[in-house]
């Protein structure tokens, strides 16, 4: 099982306000991903063509704010389409239409403190991001402990270049993403330095491949790197 940090693997419906499990699907309906609670804790799981991808896998964070990765409730959810058309003079087709399902859940926590977790899917993609309403004057939030996680099926394996230690090799210049990797290594191998890995992060799995990247980083928030197995 393999554990990490932030993610992206580059219907429209009423549900009532107690129901603690919901999906959203691809717009072919091959990809599905399932969220729900367990014993208040946000999970998320996804499969292709019923085959799965990733296995019941850990939502939220802790902050100082409050603790958003347990003792979470359902308050609700809400489900968009988004259709986009854009044009691109580097690619081999240089005109792109987008179409994904987007699922807003709502969840709060013992302090009734509200967290947002946006999914969205098109047919061969998912994304999701964490979306908070601001709490106190300084619109500042500290990520004290990342929950976010990926626990793929045991039988997994990988392609993986492994994060270095900092300030060390040639001129103290790593960590500098070029690490070597080895093909097809099962996906419970602890990494070479004992830092997790670097982002883009390849899985096999059985028939499928997953690959797991961050995106829309900028000034105000880290980049991040997965962590070992746990």
């Amino acid at each position: 099982m393999k554990q990490l940090t932030l993610f992206s693997l580059l219907f429209v419906g009423a549900v009532q306000a107690f129901a603690q499990q919901v999906a959203v699907t691809g717009p072919d309906s091959r990809l599905k991903l399932d969220f729900q609670l367990q014993d208040g804790k946000p999970v998320y799981s996804v499969t292709y063509d019923g085959k799965t991808v990733l296995e019941n896998s850990p939502l939220g964070f802790v902050s100082n704010i409050g603790d958003f990765s347990r003792q979470m409730s359902f308050v609700g959810k809400q489900a968009d389409k988004v259709e986009k058309t854009y044009t691109q003079d580097r690619i081999k087709c240089s005109t792109v239409n987008y179409s994904a399902n987007k699922l807003t859940v709502t969840l709060e926590n013992a302090e009734k403190k509200k967290l947002d977790i946006v999914f969205q899917l098109s047919n061969n993609d998912i994304a999701f991001r964490y979306e908070m309403p601001q709490y106190g004057e300084t619109a500042c939030m500290v990520i004290e402990k990342e929950a976010t996680g990926f626990d793929f099926p045991s039988s997994t394996t990988t392609f993986l270049s492994p994060q270095s230690d900092p300030m060390i090799g040639w001129m103290r210049t790593k960590p500098s993403y070029e690490e070597e990797y080895v093909p097809d290594e099962p996906v419970a191998t602890p990494s070479k330095y004992g830092e997790g890995y670097t982002f883009p992060a390849l899985f096999h799995v059985g028939d499928n491949w997953a690959l797991v990247s961050e995106t829309g980083v900028r000034s105000l928030y880290c980049a991040s790197h997965l962590s070992d197995a746990t």
